[in-house]
């Protein structure tokens, strides 16, 4: 495997593992963390402008690694049909290793750069998920506020209410109790006079 293949093959193997990082169970707080960080630094940002310039090479050697696939499949069935011998083994090998090494180029560089847009749209949705979920949570404790506050607003109405009441009630005591007495005293009073108008009558009568 030449040099710029194996650095395509370093290439996937640590996208591989950044996807698995990325789609880690992690806690929410430390996935918050890790995605700003990812986010917001500076070096992360030179380190993706440097992976998007290696990722137009692998296109390149994708469609180099393809060309190359085409050309060897087209050479092996020209070969088979076109009344050549191919008993010679060196001539056999030397054609299957060549349409190995075509689509294993292809394979790999094909799958590093699927892999990169994989691990682009993963990362973005997380981000949006991230961000939804705070903005959830902040939602949840405005929510949360706002009912204890009608909650508190509703007691101090019951209260004040409450207190309405028993004033009333309070009141409508006084004036029965104030009723009562006055009745009794009215009674009293009539008693008194119809008593006195009696004593009256019975000295005129003798």
């Amino acid at each position: 495997m030449t040099i710029y293949y194996s650095l395509t093959f370093l290439l996937l193997a640590a996208e591989m593992v950044t996807f698995c990082l990325l789609v880690a169970p992690l806690p929410f707080t430390v996935r918050k963390k890790l995605f700003r960080f990812l986010s917001e630094s500076p070096i992360i940002a030179k380190v993706a402008y440097g992976l998007k310039i290696s990722f137009i090479f692998v296109g390149i050697l994708f469609l180099d690694a393809l060309q190359r696939m085409f050309r060897v499949t087209a050479e092996t069935e020209m070969a088979k049909t076109g009344g050549q011998t191919m008993h010679d083994a060196r001539t056999e090998t030397n054609f299957a290793a060549r349409k190995f090494y075509a689509q294993r180029n292809t394979y790999l560089t094909g799958f590093c750069l699927f892999l990169s847009l994989v691990l682009t749209r993963t990362f973005s949705i997380i981000l949006d998920l991230i961000q939804a979920q705070e903005e959830y949570a902040k939602l949840k404790k405005v929510v949360g506020a706002g009912a204890k506050g009608d909650q508190s607003k509703q007691i101090e109405e019951l209260k004040k209410k409450l207190a309405a009441s028993e004033a009333k009630e309070r009141d409508f005591a006084t004036l029965k109790k104030q009723a009562a007495q006055q009745a009794a005293e009215f009674d009293r009073l009539a008693t008194k006079y119809n008593e006195a108008t009696g004593a009256v009558s019975d000295k005129k009568s003798d």
